[in-house]
């Protein structure tokens, strides 16, 4: 317990926030890293955060709106996540309850989140926090095509309850998101190969 209240809060502050985005362990450095060129940029303005990210995906749309979307079996691809269920709907309004617990190092920590959504099929989820460990929270995720090819984008704007410490709180926010996606691409991309194996051209 000593060596828990020891850790600074602006640590665990900024496991949270990343987290917070449905995150993931930090992804291997160099050049063998498969999400590198996945971009995420993190600002931090006073007690702000905003995180842009741009995950291409050779994929068709309709398979990456159903990954995006499919929170009830979200935690069996996003590493950190023990529990995702959507516990109500009406129409194409969702609430959401996500819980998890993820480690660094000597670190744990646990977190659980409600979010409303508002799905714009099959090209916008909006994202709005009710409960959780942020003061507020507002993330909205498009899926665009450029040059032929899927663009995951997303766009977030959050307060934490927690200090987040300037230049090593944005990198590790930034390679947390980073690995997230790289799980959702992941995910979305078995499912396209899949969908070729079952109806090829």
């Amino acid at each position: 317990m000593t060596e828990r209240r020891w850790i600074s809060r602006g640590r665990l502050g900024l496991l949270a926030l990343a987290l917070l985005l449905v995150g993931a362990l930090p992804p291997s450095s160099g050049s063998s890293n498969p999400n590198q060129d996945i971009e995420v940029h993190v600002r931090k303005d006073g007690q702000n955060i905003t995180v842009d990210v741009d995950c291409p995906v050779d994929a068709p749309r309709s398979v990456a709106w159903d990954v995006l979307t499919d929170y009830d079996h979200m935690a069996q691809f996003i590493s950190n996540l023990e529990y995702s269920r959507i516990e109500d709907r009406v129409d194409n309004l969702l609430r959401v309850h996500q819980k998890g617990k993820a480690s660094r190092g000597f670190l744990s920590l646990t977190f659980d989140n409600v979010r409303m959504i508002e799905l714009v099929p099959y090209n916008e989820i909006r994202s709005q926090l009710v409960s959780g460990d942020l003061k507020s929270g507002s993330f909205v995720t498009r899926i665009v095509e450029t040059g032929g090819r899927i663009h995951i984008l997303n766009d977030g704007h959050y307060t934490p309850t927690l200090w987040v410490p300037p230049l090593i709180g944005p990198a590790l926010i930034e390679a947390e998101t980073q690995k997230q996606f790289g799980e959702i691409r992941a995910e979305i991309l078995r499912r396209s190969a899949l969908l070729d194996a079952t109806h090829p051209s």
